[in-house]
């Protein structure tokens, strides 16, 4: 459904770095860039993922009520993400990661917040 993802920063090496190391966890090579416009890219065959100054040169900010889920291949792989973005600078937020029953069925998750404020979870959906 979603092409790319693009998120704001005020310390744009801070979140590269984060990035680098949280989105590594998960075996997504490292950003690319600056491009012209300052902003480092993520890439992986289904999408990609982006970080960088607001082009407007307003603050940056977090989306309120925002959250974006990256993909993990496995409950080891969320806690990696995890584990490797709390190292990063990032924050662990809500329940620590494991397992949650709701109603999309059994997700491996794991929540952090980015340098710059921004929600972002791994997510590994459970075999039935």
């Amino acid at each position: 459904m979603f092409t790319h993802v693009t998120v704001g920063a005020n310390d744009v090496e801070a979140s590269r770095r984060f990035y680098d190391a949280a989105l590594g966890a998960l075996g997504v090579e490292p950003g690319q860039g600056p491009d012209p416009k300052g902003r480092y890219w993520w890439r992986t065959r289904l999408g990609a993922f982006a970080v960088g100054k607001p082009i407007d040169g307003e603050p940056a900010c977090h989306a309120n009520g925002g959250t974006i889920g990256f993909y993990a291949k496995d409950a080891d792989a969320v806690q990696a993400f995890h584990d490797a973005g709390v190292s990063a600078g990032g924050r662990a937020i809500e329940d620590p990661p494991g397992e949650r029953n709701g109603p999309f069925g059994a997700l491996i998750l794991a929540y952090l917040r980015d340098p710059a404020g921004n929600k972002i979870c791994a997510m590994h959906r459970k075999s039935a």
